[in-house]
């Protein structure tokens, strides 16, 4: 896709360079993906806070919290697991995605009664939130199907499920203005979040039976499950870690200061958040070269590492700076006037994007290593950092508070903690060289790699 619009002395460039050729082709059908989310997606939920107002846009924002933090449980931490094992095993591939599928099926089922529980437990007389959890936990079932999108990563052919998904997303997208119309509860918005989990469920279905595969040919093996929980533990309890440390900041807001505080902050963090997919794409689309370039040399493979952590930090700040001047102009224009407040606390949470972003670098890294533990390590440390900030911030800065203990926790948890186990360093120094502009140092690097 991409390679068709870029400039003929690029293409050139490009010519006889085929695994460049695919993940830059790849990363702009998933830009293409994102990018239609991003405009139609701000607009929607520009129109569903105004239509809802700040105190029930928060609720709707704190159940979705909630269930974040499980849906990570729910994942297994699969996700990058299968895209290694296929690309390592691709004769293997219709045990690992039958293995998968059944693994992630079982887990949303588990996880979605889970939920439903805790929130009962934690909220008795609360049937609003309650019923809105168990709405939303169905998205962890249909979830399941996401191991079609692995097999297609795998492949660098991301087209497919971007169709799919976008397909989805529109239909959706077009429902949720038909409430506007119909002047809708706030319970049916939850549906609708549901109703497009399912839908793209089907889609990638449909979109893998089209490739010419069956999912009657998937199997089980329980050498294979033993063998991929045993390498994703640590990344589900880490996913769980990371979902606590970027979610708790709503809830704990939602406890102590009140839903209309949740959806002031909710309108900042999904203006933020909504570039998180520009290193996930670039990384999806890289990661199979990343992995082919270990088996080849240390220069070979860090060298990438290290121009991938620089292209994504650059892209980070060309974000950040901007978006951090005109806070208050976007979320005026995005929601409205009545979410003014939430103007500075963007401009403080978009700096977070820097650690994001160079946290997705080294979420590729530590799988290729092998080093999924560590990433639990520091997550978790991430999380308490988060929990501990956000209940003295929250407490004495309100809302700002808030801003300020999560761009301090995603700063440590991505970054900082890296320094802290011999193991874990070369990829520190990787993101130090990006941070400081200073590029990739052979000679530094090979001291710790």
């Amino acid at each position: 896709m991409l390679d068709r619009i870029l400039p003929r002395a690029v293409r050139a460039r490009l010519a006889g360079r085929p695994t460049l050729q695919r993940i830059i082709n790849n990363t702009g059908w998933l830009f293409a993906d994102k990018i239609i989310r991003m405009g139609v997606g701000l607009f929607v939920v520009g129109w569903v806070a105004r239509y809802l107002g700040p105190a029930q846009f928060g609720i709707l924002n704190y159940a979705t919290a909630f269930i974040a933090i499980f849906t990570a449980v729910a994942g297994l931490g699969l996700d990058s697991i299968v895209v290694r094992d296929i690309v390592r095993e691709p004769g293997a591939a219709e045990e690992i995605l039958g293995t998968a599928f059944c693994s992630k099926l079982l887990a949303g089922l588990a996880t979605a009664a889970l939920t439903v529980g805790v929130i009962y437990v934690i909220k008795p007389g609360d049937t609003v939130t309650v019923t809105m959890v168990a709405i939303l936990s169905l998205t962890m079932i249909f979830n399941s199907m996401d191991v079609i999108d692995f097999w297609f990563q795998s492949l660098v052919q991301s087209w497919s499920t971007v169709i799919a998904r976008n397909a989805a997303f529109i239909l959706a997208s077009l429902a949720t203005l038909g409430l506007f119309f119909f002047k809708a509860p706030l319970m049916a918005f939850a549906g609708i979040r549901t109703l497009e989990i399912a839908l793209g469920a089907v889609g990638l279905g449909i979109v893998y039976k089209r490739s010419g595969k069956s999912m009657r040919t998937w199997r089980v093996a329980i050498p294979r499950l033993n063998q991929l929980l045993s390498d994703s533990w640590p990344l589900i309890l880490s996913s769980m870690a990371i979902m606590i440390y970027i979610r708790i900041d709503q809830i704990m807001l939602g406890e102590m200061v009140g839903n209309a505080a949740v959806g002031q902050f909710s309108a900042a963090v999904r203006v933020s958040e909504v570039w998180y997919f520009i290193p996930t794409s670039f990384v999806n689309s890289a990661f199979p070269a990343i992995v082919e370039a270990k088996n080849v040399s240390n220069d070979l493979y860090y060298g990438r590492l290290q121009r991938l952590s620089n292209a994504l930090f650059l892209v980070s700040l060309s974000i950040a700076i901007p978006m951090s001047f005109l806070s208050g102009h976007v979320t005026k224009f995005i929601f409205g006037q009545q979410y003014a407040q939430a103007g500075s606390v963007l401009a403080v949470y978009i700096w977070a994007a820097l650690f994001v972003f160079l946290g997705v670098v080294r979420r590729s890294w530590v799988n290729t290593e092998g080093l999924m533990k560590y990433t639990f390590i520091y997550t978790s440390m991430g999380a308490v950092l988060n929990i501990v900030l956000n209940f003295f911030f929250i407490r004495k800065w309100g809302m700002m508070g808030s801003a300020y203990a999560t761009l301090i926790s995603h700063f440590f948890a991505a970054v900082g903690f890296n320094i802290l186990f011999a193991k874990t360093r070369p990829i520190f120094f990787i993101q130090m060289n990006s941070l400081f502009f200073l590029g990739l140092r052979k000679k530094a690097m090979t001291k710790f790699i």
